[in-house]
């Protein structure tokens, strides 16, 4: 059972660093975001995967960190490069032709 369980491990790490191959390559800020974003579940499979295969309980643990990790990351991603509104009181914005 441990070997299934490596072997799924290592088809999701390949999985994974294909997608964010093609991520990466796409060049702007929220691909970028999204590629984060898929190595931090990646990760977390991984480690779930991982963890009854070794009889390691600590993974779990590890697993769970990085999911805030990976939840923190969005939500400074959003605060930092996110949409700004504008004040209250002015006119919005006209787009151009």
């Amino acid at each position: 059972m441990a070997d299934l369980l490596f072997a799924a491990a290592t088809l999701l790490l390949l999985l994974a660093a294909a997608g964010l191959a093609a991520l990466w390559r796409a060049g702007n800020d929220v691909d970028r975001m999204l590629a984060v974003q898929l190595l931090g579940a990646a990760g977390i499979a991984v480690l779930l995967l991982l963890t009854p295969a070794t009889g390691d309980p600590s993974l779990l643990d590890t697993a769970l960190l990085l999911a805030l990790l990976a939840a923190l990351a969005a939500c400074a991603y959003r605060a930092a490069f996110g949409p700004v509104r504008p004040k209250a009181g002015t006119p919005p914005a006209v787009p151009r032709p």
